[in-house]
């Protein structure tokens, strides 16, 4: 039986595993690597907090976490590696689902999660995540 589109399958279904203070340490922790300033910005970081802690406490699809992540990533919330903070939170995600997932799978999902919080997945990226996810409900 087709599902209406807002369905989401119990299996894809996530709790959000990282709180606030991990995000800023997951900067911390990048920005370390690259000897670059981990600074919260003036302009993103009480929005991009605001619509973390929002969140926080929801239960949500994939697709739903992967564009909070995006929307963080554009709030542009510290100086440097925004893309590869986000990144790395929604490949957690994919690592949720993994057991559920054999390996060639759960590799392609952590390649598009990570172009969708780039902003850079195209619309194949897009259809072959909704794919692979669609066969986690049968």
């Amino acid at each position: 039986m087709k599902q209406p589109a807002s369905y989401v399958a119990p299996c894809q279904t996530l709790a959000c595993p990282v709180r606030l203070a991990n995000v800023t340490e997951i900067n911390r922790g990048l920005c370390k690597q690259k000897n670059a300033l981990h600074k919260p910005t003036s302009d993103g970081h009480e929005p991009a907090k605001t619509l973390w802690e929002k969140n926080q406490s929801k239960e949500f699809a994939l697709t739903e976490a992967l564009e909070i992540c995006l929307q963080c990533h554009r709030l542009a919330p510290f100086c440097f590696y925004n893309g590869n903070t986000f990144a790395a939170i929604a490949r957690d995600f994919i690592t949720e689902l993994s057991p559920k997932l054999p390996a060639d799978k759960a590799h392609i999902l952590r390649s598009i999660a990570g172009h969708i919080v780039a902003g850079t997945a195209t619309d194949i990226e897009r259809k072959q995540l909704d794919s692979i996810l669609a066969a986690l409900d049968k």
